[in-house]
């Protein structure tokens, strides 16, 4: 039996306890949420997969998973962006994980040695751009390197049809070509049917498994409000000061429109920062860091913000333009409530928006493009001016065909955030957005009380910003994001847990093996204080 035969053998052999040892062991989860098992299991036993997954879905866990299993080799990983690759290999570091990227940012001598040690299979899981791997010098080098499979993030910026088309991506046709025997796995969480074919059919997937999952979000609420600029400008001050202390996205369509919009914030007392493509890479970083680290609660972004961006509690994402497309929308404002509970996700646009949109199309000098930028356009214009569901059109957009008609929780179906309405009224739907249960992966504790620290009690909220600080320490030390030393909903679930042996900090969602070796004692330590300091006061 040759080598790649034994090697895909071995693969179909890894047990389901197997799978859910490593889900533990590296993860800290108990089980997996839905589809996830079922893709790890494909691409474990090395089959082409194409994977349709909202935002927060957990696909990362999907293709890294099988990559840390599958011994002496490696999963190679098409990524669009530098940060999210860092980002993603300081998360594998963290669980003990041996993961690298290469990128043009590396200095030679340091791309010397990640290459040297992927051709000695020293990686589970390696992270290249698309630009990367269309090199000649790269595809030689990639044919010395033990590879298991390729994944594919992102993976509708291979289509024409997609809402992000990247004319790099096109040359990811050719992995087949250059590598017939390694499977490929491709990712998005926004395709449509026709986006979907055309992925198969660019990366000439061969008996491709797939596995989309439903695009209905149920604890997201979705609401529509066409205004003028000073409505608009009124309203977004009102939902801000309703979200206090709670994480909000906010995006704009341009980059003057973000240092607008911030110093308008900062004027009103609300504390804001700013990203968009133009910044520095260390600016752009420095902010988001704040952000994800909630020494800053409002981010306002162009649509540079956000790709791979891992924040689970974001209550809610405000839209003051007309997206470009449905996708773009739902992709955006996916980025709430990735923790299960409930979010807005709140879009208030003006008539110069669809003026703007329909001008730059009108600039759009081939004719293929521009006919499908209109078709966009005619679709999220639909959109806005329906009167139908806004989470049934969101579904059916994607070729999905729901069979209730009423969600109980957009504007359409009459449930509205108290700050956009006229006069403060009881909404029916309320009750039923409370019992939506989590979405989120399965944990050691109650998902559905994620983000509520502690309860609402002062103590609760007290040893919150505790853990939050120890958390900022750790990581400015490590030199790494906040959220790669614990997400926010490990963190929440520790204030609820409030483990007092390395054993029971197992048992919490999010704490593997590895997270409990690098920072158990640490964090026990926290708890013991804090409850000693309670314990003072009491006396």
């Amino acid at each position: 039996m040759d080598e790649l035969r034994w090697q895909s053998y071995t693969a179909c052999m890894i047990s389901e306890s197997a799978l859910l040892g490593a889900l533990r062991r590296y993860w800290g989860f108990n089980s997996f949420r839905p589809l996830q098992k079922s893709i790890v299991q494909s691409l474990a036993g090395g089959r082409d997969t194409c994977v349709v997954m909202p935002t927060g879905g957990g696909k990362s866990l999907c293709y890294q998973l099988p990559a840390a299993l599958l011994e002496r080799q490696t999963a190679i990983v098409i990524s669009p962006l530098i940060a999210l690759m860092q980002d993603q290999v300081a998360q594998l570091g963290q669980m003990g994980i041996s993961a690298a990227l290469l990128n043009s940012s590396l200095q030679a001598n340091e791309q010397s040695r990640i290459m040297r040690g992927a051709s000695e299979g020293a990686y589970r899981l390696l992270y290249l751009s698309p630009e990367r791997l269309a090199r000649a010098d790269t595809v030689a080098w990639l044919k010395s390197i033990p590879i298991s499979f390729f994944a594919i993030d992102e993976a509708h910026c291979i289509s024409e049809w997609g809402h992000e088309f990247r004319p790099e991506y096109r040359q990811l046709s050719s992995l087949r070509a250059h590598f017939p025997d390694r499977p490929i796995a491709a990712f998005t969480a926004s395709a449509t049917q026709r986006v979907r074919h055309d992925i198969v059919e660019q990366l000439r997937l061969r008996n491709a498994h797939k596995c989309i999952a439903s695009f209905h979000r149920p604890n997201l609420r979705y609401v529509v409000k066409q205004c003028d600029a000073r409505t608009q400008s009124s309203l977004l001050q009102k939902a801000l000061r309703s979200y206090a202390d709670r994480n909000v996205i906010v995006y704009v369509p341009t980059i003057a429109r973000v240092e607008e919009t911030v110093s308008f914030l900062e004027e009103q007392g609300i504390s804001a920062i700013g990203y968009h493509g133009k910044m520095g890479a260390d600016a752009r970083r420095r902010n988001q860091e704040r952000w994800m680290s909630d020494e800053v609660r409002v981010l306002v972004g162009t649509l540079a913000f956000g790709l791979g961006i891992n924040k689970a509690a974001v209550r809610a994402v405000i839209h003051l333009a007309l997206p470009k497309s449905i996708e773009q929308f739902y992709q955006e404002a996916g980025r709430g409530g990735r923790d299960g509970l409930p979010a807005d996700c709140v879009l208030l646009w003006q008539k110069r928006d669809a003026a703007l949109l329909s001008y730059f199309i009108g600039q759009i000098a081939d004719a293929a493009e521009k006919k499908r930028a209109w078709q966009r356009y005619d679709e999220i214009r639909g959109f806005v001016d329906s009167k139908m569901c806004r989470h049934l059109q969101i579904c059916t957009h994607f070729g999905e065909n729901p069979k209730w008609k009423s969600c109980g929780a957009c504007d359409v179906c009459g449930s509205e955030p108290d700050w956009l309405s006229l006069r403060p009224k009881a909404e029916p739907a309320a009750a039923r957005r409370a019992a939506v249960p989590s979405v989120g992966q399965s944990a050691r504790g109650t998902p559905q009380s994620a983000g509520k620290a502690g309860g609402t009690s002062a103590d609760g909220a007290e040893l919150r910003e505790i853990l939050r600080e120890w958390r900022r320490v750790a990581a400015k030390q490590q030199g790494v994001p906040a959220f790669v030393v614990m997400h926010d909903t490990s963190l929440d679930e520790l204030c609820r847990a409030r483990p007092a042996s390395l054993s029971a900090l197992l048992r919490v969602h999010g704490f593997g093996e590895r997270k409990v070796e690098l920072y158990g004692e640490q964090i026990i330590a926290e708890l013991a204080r804090f409850r000693e300091m309670a314990n003072t006061r009491r006396r």
